[in-house]
């Protein structure tokens, strides 16, 4: 198949673990007989610099026309001034906005391998296998802001119709999975968490094969740490799905592990590591890009419905994280080239090894 993604490699880390992802594309199209070009665009820091704008008018309209988009990182100490009005955020923000990409899927699962550098006792972690599924375009980051001297307000809204589709994704997600839904709110104290709360439960019941649970935020951060493995799809708010992700990455050893996936009701989508631009090791070589990679594996799975193709990465990714070699933020010293090139290799293996099984299954059918 042919295929147009738009890279946006951002800042700190982003363009090296950016260009890893892209490498493994490449040879997956080469290996499988597709065809992916790559126009490579500004965004955040990057595009500040060059232009005075986060989001440029030339990025806006190239990922617009895409088949699907996939970014780095933003941000850094050049530009972290809260106070400044335009700041690398803004252009993601901007980004999945005119996207309409409102769902964010970020899947957890913690590697045996690499249980130790979680903080968490090993027994804890077994099975843990929990797909994120957070509201992208609506709460506190995109409501009504004030400020003046001494008082500040930031608006979180939501409707009925921006919590049903992002939920009915969940359900969606849930019955090709374990079929039980968690959903997280502040239903005792916010009005949006109430229209949050009755609006899944109506939607429930659309969905008799799937279990859901209403949990309040506060006690999931607890029990997230505590009782990981009891959770399939959790399903949350803007705010609430940024604080919980974060918090669940230290199970994973390391938040340069995690891929994510944004999707509206179209085939394209926005992929990116969940990982920040870790400007202090930005330009050594050093970075994991292994949440690069998965993200462009999440990319081929969701956008382009290539599952074969996927499952080819993520078991690469698997051999990679088993055997090594691993970067130093999970306990190695490989630098992001070495892990790259290690999970080429293992994606011609894992190749290979399907094409002689299917080969066979030719044979005998």
């Amino acid at each position: 198949m042919k295929a147009h993604v738009v890279t946006l490699p951002g800042d700190g880390v982003g363009p090296e673990v950016t260009a890893a992802a892209v490498a493994v594309l490449h040879a997956v199209a080469a290996r499988y007989g597709h065809e992916f070009s790559f126009d490579e665009q500004l965004i955040g820091g990057a595009a500040i610099d060059a232009t005075g704008e986060p989001l440029p008018t030339a990025s806006l309209a190239a990922c617009k026309a895409a088949d699907a988009v996939l970014l780095g990182a933003v941000g850094g100490p050049k530009w972290s001034d809260p106070n400044a009005k335009v700041r690398p955020e803004q252009g993601l923000l901007a980004l999945r906005a005119a996207l309409g990409v409102y769902a964010n899927l970020r899947p957890l699962t913690v590697h045996p391998s690499l249980a130790a550098l979680s903080p968490l006792k090993n027994e804890k972690l077994k099975n843990v296998d929990v797909l994120f599924v957070r509201e992208l375009t609506g709460g506190a980051y995109f409501g009504a802001k004030t400020r003046t001297a001494d008082t500040a307000t930031d608006e979180c809204k939501y409707t009925v119709m921006e919590i049903e589709r992002v939920v009915r994704r969940a359900f969606d997600l849930a019955r090709g999975r374990r079929r039980h839904v968690t959903s997280v709110d502040k239903a005792n104290v916010l009005e949006t968490s109430r229209l949050w709360r009755s609006t899944v439960q109506r939607i429930a019941a659309d969905y008799p094969d799937v279990t859901v649970e209403h949990q309040l935020v506060d006690s999931m951060a607890m029990l997230l740490l505590t009782q990981p493995s009891r959770y399939d799809v959790v399903v949350t708010e803007n705010l609430f799905g940024d604080i919980l992700t974060d918090e669940a990455a230290a199970l994973a050893g390391s938040l340069g592990l995690l891929p994510s996936a944004s999707l509206g009701d179209g085939s394209a989508g926005l992929y990116e590591p969940i990982h920040g631009s870790a400007p202090d090791i930005a330009g050594q070589g050093v970075a994991n890009p292994i949440g690069a990679i998965l993200s462009a594996a999440m990319l081929l799975r969701h956008s382009l419905q290539l599952e074969a193709e996927a499952v080819a990465i993520e078991a690469a990714v698997d051999q990679v994280l088993r055997n090594g070699p691993h970067t130093r933020d999970i306990g190695g010293d490989a630098g992001t080239d070495t892990v790259r090139d290690a999970v080429l290799a293992a994606v011609e293996e894992h190749a290979d090894a399907a094409d002689s099984f299917f080969a066979g299954a030719r044979a005998c059918g």
